[in-house]
């Protein structure tokens, strides 16, 4: 594991209620050994040199516990928007945890995106900061299929791990979800794979389920992601070409999706707006309402 350096780590987030009404962000590490064949960090414009190493930052346990002692307003702090926190080296570190327990004690909110079935581990710690503040915790799942998961997500553990783990944490109490996202054109967005997706998250303990549509293709992630398909999934790529030519974001072309997703979430009562979503896990604005209506 290479150390690097750090001047910050937590920072203020633009646009919250677009992504989870979060407050802050945070990236305890740089880079990510998932090898999703989809992911936009991957992307030019985040600068993140050889993406595929993992890296920690330097005294940055000391580095945050100082920026949340300073911080005036309290809030929700997003982990693994750039790069999975739950990495294999996490296991040895423990960061992640360490963060959690400075995020517990300065009595702030958080809000994680994972693939990784790791993050059972801090059940504890996210309940004792469910105590206090508010929680929501995100498994990324694009498809029902392990053997489809094990060819787009080679670094981590498969869909049904993932959907275990979510059983695991719901029945702690913890408000936890799915991100059904990317849709990826071409290989995941089958009717059947989106119901799937759908009901296997209910099933395991899911109280939402968020997709924003399709794949993102940028700069050097284009050429990566091309390069995967080329090995996967002979002549997909110039059908994306023919298809979608250079455009950023590439929709499926099923149009349907988008109402069976809604259909389907609706059926099993799962929340699939953002705004519902973070109304049902935030604490304040439950309790705002609840007097509104005192």
């Amino acid at each position: 594991m290479e150390f690097i350096e750090a001047k910050t780590i937590l920072q203020r987030a633009t646009h919250s209620e677009e992504w989870f009404g979060i407050d802050y962000n945070m990236n305890l590490y740089k880079g990510c050994s998932h090898k999703c064949i989809y992911c936009d960090s991957r992307s030019n414009c985040y600068q993140v040199e050889d993406f595929d190493r993992v890296r920690a930052k330097k005294n940055e346990i000391e580095i945050l516990n100082k920026e949340l002692r300073n911080k005036r307003k309290k809030g929700v702090i997003g982990i693994g928007a750039m790069s999975d926190t739950y990495n294999p080296f996490e296991k040895q570190y423990e960061i992640t945890r360490k963060a959690l327990e400075l995020i517990s004690y300065y009595k702030f909110g958080v809000s994680i995106e994972t693939k990784s079935d790791l993050i059972v581990r801090d059940i504890d710690i996210l309940k004792e900061i469910n105590s206090k503040s508010d929680v929501i915790l995100k498994f990324t799942i694009t498809t029902a299929d392990d053997e489809m998961s094990r060819k787009l997500e080679p670094g981590v553990c498969v869909s049904s791990e993932r959907l275990k783990a979510m059983k695991t944490i719901s029945q702690q109490g913890l408000f936890v979800g799915t991100l059904l996202t990317p849709i990826i054109p071409f290989i995941t967005d089958s009717e059947e794979n989106i119901r799937n997706v759908i009901r296997l998250s209910y099933e395991n303990g899911a109280k939402f389920v968020f997709s924003i549509g399709g794949v993102t293709l940028r700069e050097n992630q284009r050429d990566y992601f091309f390069e995967q398909l080329d090995k996967m999934f002979p002549n997909l790529k110039e059908k994306y070409i023919s298809t979608y030519g250079n455009n950023y974001f590439c929709y499926p072309i099923n149009n349907n999706l988008s109402k069976i997703y809604k259909q389907e979430c609706e059926k099993y009562g799962l929340f699939y707006k953002m705004n519902d979503i973070i109304k049902a896990y935030k604490k304040e604005v439950n309790q705002n309402e609840q007097l509104s209506l005192i």
